[in-house]
């Protein structure tokens, strides 16, 4: 059962503070991160909708025509989150974003199945993450590669392998971040190799970056199920699905064309 927006207002505000997040350590390829009037902006420098969006937080004040003009000035597509019971008479309504929440209190760490390591990644696995996230989620290798290096090493950001029987078959990110969704970790991208799957290590790569940033003072967690399997693995962690987030795009002129 899904909770109530104003249970969903923290996994909002905490899902853009991540999505922030990631534009700022992407400033120096094209990206940024900028609050204007009802919406707070993101773009990574890279040429895909889905790495380049803005979180609507009052419809009202929201001048499209100026974030269509950030957007326009770093000739990226783009799209908005915007809460679900909003009139928002822009663009095209392109799907639902699932958004599921942990408090600390509420959270049910599980251990590594066996044969299974985790462990942070280091710099100079770059290649080896692109490419296990790529086969994971049957992507190309290239757009992964240019969205994980600003990534790796950067403050607040924090990459896992999972190895089985010291092989590397798992990925996962997470961010923590201290802003309008208080201070909280966001976990992102948990992909397993399909040899390697149903054995538990997607449960254990997220639990080991919950950890991580609940260790860390963070006190919630979010992240955003793809499908209902993936909604069941992490509500045996404690999360808890909330309202999730309507995605417009196609609103031109400026915009995903």
């Amino acid at each position: 059962m899904l909770l109530e927006q104003s249970a969903a207002a923290p996994v909002w505000a905490a899902h853009a503070d991540a999505w922030q997040a990631e534009g700022r350590i992407r400033g120096p390829y094209g990206g940024g991160a900028e609050e204007l009037p009802g919406v707070r902006l993101m773009a990574s420098g890279l040429p895909y909708a889905q790495w380049n969006a803005g979180d609507v937080t009052d419809p009202e004040l929201v001048d499209l025509d100026a974030v269509r003009a950030w957007y326009a000035a770093r000739a990226v597509p783009w799209g908005l989150r915007v809460p679900p019971d909003v009139d928002w008479p822009h663009g095209r309504l392109a799907l639902r974003k699932r958004c599921m929440g942990l408090r600390a209190d509420a959270f049910a760490p599980v251990p590594c199945p066996p044969g299974v390591t985790i462990r942070p990644a280091v710099p100079g696995e770059l290649e080896l993450l692109a490419r296990i996230d790529a086969t994971a989620f049957g992507d190309p290798i290239e757009p992964n590669l240019g969205w994980v290096a600003p990534q790796l090493g950067a403050e607040g950001f924090r990459h896992v392998l999972a190895l089985l029987d010291g092989e590397p078959v798992g990925v996962a990110t997470g961010i923590r971040t201290r802003g309008a969704g208080e201070e909280s970790v966001g976990v992102f991208g948990v992909g397993v190799l399909p040899e390697a799957r149903r054995r538990g290590i997607g449960a254990a790569l997220t639990s080991s970056l919950v950890s991580w940033g609940f260790d860390g003072g963070a006190a919630l967690a979010h992240l955003n199920p793809e499908t209902d399997d993936a909604a069941r693995l992490y509500a045996r962690l404690g999360f808890t699905e909330v309202t999730g987030l309507d995605i417009y795009v196609d609103m031109v002129d400026g915009g995903l064309r």
